[in-house]
């Protein structure tokens, strides 16, 4: 039975308020279950299960499967279909809004490795790789369904017009690569873009820590991207002209250069120094310079 004939089945139709598009590309899903369940065993927390396309594969090799869905009309469609594997314990389904869950509670209990996967909603996309960032300490991967649009930028090197303050702050927490790419038309409903999907393994040590200062220092180069980071970063950290100057030769930053060609390290390495300035170890950032 189709996507489309089990929500008519259901009096359903695919919402727009909540970005749905339903993979049915079986292929797809299992490349995305392989990816986020190698080994085998471990905990996978989903976002966004929908009517199980990727829920099904993950069952097949992971522990156990802790899935997110907020759309309520969904979730007992799930529930039933998958009432065996809620009996054993197996999967656990969750009526919750992704971007507000406490992913490391809900994985907490699970055996590891500890996994993050999911077709991400578009419309919250930025919110959830925010929130995958910060847990990026605590899990062993994260496996996400994104727009292609996002998969190049969340690569993306220094020095290409792709390479942006999203690049900097997954790059930050992940080695990043891209699995596959997925057209629009392995959706219900197509899509009008394709998608790709992305492999996040946390670095280890982190290339940089996510503090106020890494991310003033990112957003304020990103935020006036044509300029020098001389007139980009005017003001930063409430330092005058001579002071920037000095910091960022002592960072080893040239501030003739424009946000875009900097390095991970780089924006780390100058977030240091308003860490030292201030005398302040909450804001220091560690790099691996150091």
């Amino acid at each position: 039975m189709s996507i489309a004939e089990r929500l008519r089945e259901r009096g359903l139709r695919p919402k727009k308020s909540f970005g749905q598009n339903f993979l049915a590309d079986a292929h797809a899903a299992r490349m995305i279950a392989e990816a986020a369940t190698t080994p085998t065993g471990g905990t996978v927390l989903e976002i966004g299960a929908g009517l199980g396309a990727l829920t099904r594969p993950l069952l097949e090799r992971a522990a156990r499967v802790v899935a997110i869905e907020r759309d309520r009309d969904l979730v007992p469609i799930l529930r039933d279909e998958l009432a065996d594997e809620e009996a054993l314990g197996r999967f656990t389904l969750l009526e919750a809004d992704a971007a507000t869950a406490d992913w490391l509670a809900l994985l907490a209990d699970g055996p590891r490795p500890h996994v993050v996967a999911g077709n991400l909603p578009y419309q919250i996309t930025g919110r959830l790789l925010e929130l995958a960032t910060r847990a990026a300490g605590a899990i062993d991967r994260a496996v996400f369904m994104v727009q292609a649009e996002v998969a190049e930028r969340l690569i993306a090197p220094p020095g290409g017009d792709a390479y942006g303050a999203l690049s900097v702050f997954a790059q930050a927490s992940f080695a990043v690569s891209r699995l596959l790419t997925v057209k629009a038309g392995a959706f219900y409903p197509r899509p009008e873009i394709d998608s790709a999907v992305v492999v996040l393994d946390p670095a280890r040590p982190a290339r940089a820590i996510e503090t106020d200062a890494f991310r003033d220092a990112v957003r304020a180069a990103f935020g006036a991207r044509r300029k020098t980071l001389r007139n980009a970063w005017k003001g930063i950290y409430g330092w005058s002209r001579d002071e920037l100057d000095a910091h960022a030769l002592a960072a080893g930053v040239d501030l003739d250069r424009r946000g875009e060609t900097l390095s991970v390290e780089e924006f780390a390495a100058l977030a240091t120094r308003a860490g030292t300035s201030r005398n302040d170890p909450e804001r220091t950032v560690r790099s691996r310079r150091d």
